[in-house]
């Protein structure tokens, strides 16, 4: 938190300068990646200092399972196979575990700051059910690869639909 706190001054003095030297207003936030176990466990003591938090879905999945997205090739696909995982959990968000980590870090963050946005970067934002997940989870939006985008918006869109 004390990281983010230091960032933030420093970003808020930079911004100041570039707005009164160009005399041009912008309306901007200034938030914070969540892409460690511990981000998320400590959430409500960084959302003082953050207006959204981005769940790094892909970091956050390798630090939670302990596998590097380097080596999981060698492995996952047998491990499918034998049932030992549901899906690559780098293409489909873990609910289970990495899902409460992101539920965990939206609830005490929003604990501490009700208006929090909340969303996730990384692969699993073109997934639809990991869309599913984060539209249940109250998440405020996904973001992916820009050819992933339509399907995003279909999936985000069955999401809202399925839920009513």
């Amino acid at each position: 938190t004390a990281e983010l706190e230091s960032l933030r001054a420093n970003a808020q003095k930079i911004i100041d300068k570039v707005l009164s030297d160009t005399d041009v207003k912008v309306n901007y936030l200034i938030g914070t990646m969540i892409e460690i176990p511990r981000a998320a466990l400590t959430s409500n003591l960084i959302a003082p200092h953050a207006d959204f938090y981005s769940f790094g879905t892909n970091d956050l999945t390798q630090m939670t399972f302990g596998y590097s997205r380097d080596d999981v090739g060698s492995f996952v696909p047998e491990y499918i196979e034998k049932k030992i995982l549901k899906d690559d959990p780098f293409q489909t968000l873990d609910t289970v575990g990495v899902g409460q980590l992101v539920e965990m870090g939206v609830d005490k963050g929003r604990s501490v700051k009700p208006m929090l946005k909340t969303g996730i970067c990384g692969e699993h934002g073109g997934d639809p059910d990991s869309i599913a997940f984060c539209y249940k989870a109250g998440l405020n939006y996904v973001s992916c690869s820009p050819y992933r985008v339509p399907i995003a918006r279909l999936a985000a869109a069955q999401a809202v639909i399925a839920a009513k």
